[in-house]
């Protein structure tokens, strides 16, 4: 079995475009060393170290909705809802250092253990 490197992601709210749509369903890639260092030039990570995360997924998100790699700018990231920049942020950091967007999880009713995929969690 190979490397997972693409893992789908449904956001809470969702983006909506300046043409009203709303985009929900995305993919994001694994971060390379690269997405990692290359945004610490930019001078806008130099005047604000918070704006480091704004690059970062502009540069890991493949795919939000019926927007493509190529339209998946900061400008889009920027105008995200502060639940969805969360989930992203969350859902980043399991893919990259745990490796998986499984969380291990039990029912709060019957203690039955199970694996809970994170990129459903904004799914309905």
């Amino acid at each position: 079995m190979g490397l997972q490197t693409e893992y789908e992601f449904t956001l809470p709210r969702g983006y909506v475009d300046k043409e009203g749509n709303l985009h929900t369903k995305g993919i994001m890639r694994l971060a390379t060393a690269k997405d990692e260092i290359a945004p610490l030039t930019d001078f806008r990570v130099q005047k604000n170290r918070a704006y480091l995360v704004i690059i970062l997924l502009a540069r890991v998100i493949t795919k939000l909705g019926s927007l493509s790699d190529d339209q998946i700018t900061t400008d889009v990231i920027e105008n995200l809802y502060s639940a969805d920049l969360s989930y992203l942020q969350e859902f980043y950091r399991r893919i990259n250092e745990d490796g998986s967007a499984l969380v291990k999880t039990a029912c709060p009713h019957c203690e039955q253990e199970f694996d809970f995929d994170l990129g459903t969690l904004g799914g309905v």
